[in-house]
């Protein structure tokens, strides 16, 4: 699959994932922001329902062809990467 055929965003669950591109479109990803959450161990993780809105996303394009994978990365911010 050809990463310029991306949609410019998603809306998963009521969470809208924004296309992202850097570097040159290297570095392509759908990014979406929630509250800040933190575990029993005081480490940030994203809120229950967008993580569950990113495994979503993760899997409707895998099944379009890309390889991808969702990650989430501190301040509430969550990331389903193409590869």
């Amino acid at each position: 699959m050809n990463k310029s055929e991306l949609d410019e965003s998603w809306m998963v669950d009521g969470w809208d994932f924004e296309l992202i591109s850097q570097s040159n479109g290297n570095d392509v990803f759908y990014q979406c922001r929630g509250e800040i959450m933190y575990d029993d161990y005081h480490d940030q993780m994203p809120e229950p329902s967008l993580w569950k809105a990113a495994i979503k996303l993760e899997g409707m394009l895998f099944k379009e062809g890309y390889k991808v994978e969702a990650t989430h990365s501190e301040k509430g911010w969550v990331e389903v990467v193409i590869n």
